[in-house]
């Protein structure tokens, strides 16, 4: 059975009033509640136009929590954007304007606490374990190195 649009409008704006929401999710949302494509389509446009989802707010939301609780980095977190359908260029903007001397701070902590954990035989097999876990956190192998040179002084 399909809900009335005044029903679905109203429980879409109280979703994304709750928290930061990109329109791929509430999208998703409405579909899960019943709603036609049309009635997605006019409840998205509302949104829009009432501010009640933004693209670039949602970007810069989504980079901050990523980067501070979940201590990803920027290649993990603009692939994690991309798949919610959020603008490359809007994703791209938001994380030009991250603080690159909080970035390689973030990763030398990480990378720190990790070396002390791994457990190698070499120095070259220890290098290729830590830079190896930065990628997978998401950071650029360029920066993994250079925070590592300055970390092995």
């Amino acid at each position: 059975m399909q809900m009335p649009y005044d029903l679905l409008l109203k429980k879409a704006a109280a979703y994304c009033s709750r928290q930061e929401t990109a329109p791929y999710d509430i999208t998703n949302k409405l579909d899960v509640w019943g709603a036609d494509s049309q009635q997605s389509e006019k409840i998205v446009e509302y949104l829009f136009e009432e501010k009640y989802i933004d693209n670039e707010r949602y970007c810069r939301s989504f980079v901050n929590d990523k980067f501070r609780f979940n201590k990803w980095g920027k290649l993990k977190i603009a692939q994690a954007l991309y798949a919610k359908r959020v603008p490359t260029d809007i994703v791209e903007l938001v994380l030009s304007e991250m603080d690159i001397s909080l970035y390689e701070k973030m990763l030398a902590e990480l990378l720190a606490k990790k070396a002390k954990e791994v457990k190698t035989d070499s120095d070259y097999e220890k290098y290729g374990k830590l830079i190896n876990f930065a990628l997978q956190r998401g950071f650029e192998y360029a920066v993994a190195d250079r925070v590592l040179k300055v970390l092995k002084k």
